[in-house]
């Protein structure tokens, strides 16, 4: 077999060797991927670029199974001799690891057969120019904002990557997405306190993006806002988490779903499959079709088909993110949950997440609770993934009777997710985002620590 130098090197030619190498060597079963990505992002400051950067890489993932056994090895040297060098390695490798009991591929019945057309290709090159006067225009627009001291960093970009997967069990795909995202973080200063608030976009399609000016406008009256920051007395009360934080919420019920993590042992709610765990009404979908969705997906990371799920239907739990191996420890079957993959061992996941939005605006939930607090940044949250107990630092705002009243920060709220979930209401103005999208979202009873 004769040298081929890298651009002779097809994708398709890359992983057929990679598991054809593996094959030979006696491996059962093997997957692999391989990627290349690129992408650039601007800086600007005092409405001159200060800095560009272009990215570019590519990558090669195997992973080999001798019947229990597997190990997974990853690299960039895609020429002939580093891709034998790569699957020799990972073959020396996966005959000596101790076995996995649940490790293997799909079986060929499970594979999807047709993968839809999401449109997540996203428009490709954007030329700097055009990152740069966009950029500028964000920050200036912050800078208007009355109270706005200073712009401390804005930048803009674009990135796109390609992906081609395989496997031994007959499974290929490929898939090709990008983005474009804009963002900066504004500082306005009243008595010697700083205060810093930000705003940012990702979309795949520029199109789709408000307008530079807007999102320098909404980041410069976020910072103005949240001048004159107070403490609260420590108390019992509402708490409404803004829509831009509680997405967050999603994060930990998903960790709470997760297939490795009940068949661990380690989730609050690992004894809640088929059990009310939401309020009446609350419904948590996960979407792998929305068209340009940050998330979506045409297969999971096992080649298995995607649908769109009510995870909470009704705010009853229906299901466990599943892929091959939990799904064997747990006894079911998979669900379509895997990640990653192709290359390693997957992990599970979802792709657009949401909470579905409920019938009361943000302002009327304030009106019929009458007072509390509107959590619009948090930090470090703190999560028992065995109990579910949890606390957050937050700042945001006081409301009374319905309205706001100043600007809070330094304060800490708590409570334990379980009755959190029971008791949580979603407001009506849910927005699609990103791959995790919630309402704001009241929570009344929880501990609000201030001073």
């Amino acid at each position: 077999m004769g040298r081929m130098t890298t651009d002779q090197l097809a994708p398709e030619s890359i992983l057929s060797k990679l598991l054809e190498t593996c094959q030979k060597a006696g491996a059962t079963a093997a997957d692999a991927s391989y990627g290349r990505s690129d992408g650039v992002s601007v800086e600007v400051r005092e409405g001159k670029l200060e800095g560009i950067e272009r990215s570019e890489a590519q990558g090669v993932s195997l992973r080999c199974l001798f019947g229990q056994r597997q190990a997974s090895v990853s690299g960039s040297d895609v020429s002939e001799a580093g891709l034998m060098a790569l699957a020799e390695r990972c073959v020396a490798m996966a005959k000596v690891v101790p076995e996995d009991p649940y490790c293997g591929l799909a079986s060929p019945d499970e594979l999807v057969r047709d993968l839809p057309e999401l449109d997540v290709t996203g428009d490709g090159e954007i030329a700097s120019d055009v990152l740069e006067k966009d950029a500028i225009a964000a920050e200036a627009a912050a800078l208007a904002v009355p109270g706005v001291q200073q712009v401390s960093s804005c930048g803009n970009g674009w990135s796109s990557s390609e992906r081609w997967v395989a496997a031994t069990n007959g499974f290929s795909a490929y898939r090709a997405s990008g983005s474009t995202g804009l963002g900066l973080a504004a500082v306005a200063e009243q008595g010697g306190a700083m205060e810093r608030d930000y705003e940012s976009r990702s979309v795949r399609r520029l199109e789709d993006r408000p307008s530079a000016e807007e999102i320098g406008r909404i980041a410069g009256e976020r910072t103005v806002a949240r001048l004159g920051s107070r403490k609260v007395k420590t108390q019992t009360g509402a708490v409404i988490y803004d829509r831009r934080v509680a997405s967050s919420l999603i994060g930990a019920f998903l960790s709470a779903i997760s297939g490795p993590s009940v068949a661990r042992g380690v989730s609050f709610l690992k004894d809640s499959l088929g059990d009310k765990v939401f309020a009446d009404g609350v419904n948590l979908i996960d979407d792998p079709f929305r068209v340009r969705g940050m998330g979506s997906r045409a297969h999971d990371g096992e080649g298995r088909p995607v649908a769109v799920n009510k995870l909470i239907d009704d705010g009853v739990l229906t299901r466990w993110l599943l892929n091959g191996a939990s799904a064997k420890q747990l006894d079911l079957t998979p669900n379509g949950h895997a990640s990653g993959g192709f290359g390693s061992a997957p992990g599970v996941g979802v792709s657009n997440a949401y909470i579905e939005a409920g019938t009361q605006s943000q302002e009327e939930l304030m009106r019929g609770v009458g007072k509390g607090l509107l959590v619009a940044d948090m930090f470090g949250p703190s999560i028992n993934p065995n109990t579910g107990d949890y606390s957050v630092g937050v700042a945001g705002f006081w409301f009374e009777n319905g309205e706001i009243q100043y600007p809070v920060s330094e304060v800490t709220i708590a409570g334990d997710l379980p009755g959190m979930f029971a008791r949580m209401v979603p407001a009506s103005d849910l927005e699609f985002r990103g791959s995790r999208d919630a309402p704001s979202l009241l929570i009344e009873d929880m501990s609000i620590a201030g001073e």
